[in-house]
């Protein structure tokens, strides 16, 4: 009993050790140029930061508009240049988080992908924030690429 017991624990130890979902990331330099957070005026720029270290072993695909535009791990985040409009993202977990983003031209918008325990997976829920959340958040993490 006391060998099955000290084998779960140390494989325990080893998944939590390991356990970090690892994506493609950017360059620093493009990481840095994201970060100053420029707009070009006839187009708008969605951030999605992920910046909890809970649910680390797991990737979270995102997409806009039905088109896939990366995974993230924990303290990451996803930056694309939209047209003005409509966009609607989803976080694709153990539920589809979505949210719609009527995104004006030349603005930042910041959506916080928030990992929620699940029942089998982790299930996320996301969060339009201001832009001075948004830049703290964003601050933390690094540029999927």
């Amino acid at each position: 009993m006391k060998k099955t017991v000290l084998a779960v624990a140390s494989l325990s130890i080893a998944i939590f050790v390991s356990g970090c979902a690892s994506v493609p990331m950017a360059t620093p330099e493009a990481d840095a140029i994201a970060k100053q957070f420029v707009v070009d005026p006839a187009k708008a720029n969605i951030y999605v930061y992920r910046s909890e270290t809970m649910g680390a072993a797991v990737k979270m695909p995102v997409l806009i508009d039905n088109v896939s535009v990366g995974d993230t791990a924990a303290k990451t985040y996803i930056y694309r240049q939209v047209t003005p409009g409509e966009h609607v993202i989803t976080s694709k977990t153990e539920n589809d988080a979505t949210l719609s983003v009527n995104a004006e031209p030349g603005r930042n918008y910041f959506v916080w992908q928030e990992v929620k325990m699940g029942a089998f997976a982790a299930r996320s829920a996301l969060h339009l924030v201001d832009e001075s959340k948004g830049h703290e958040g964003v601050a933390e993490c690094k540029l999927v690429q």
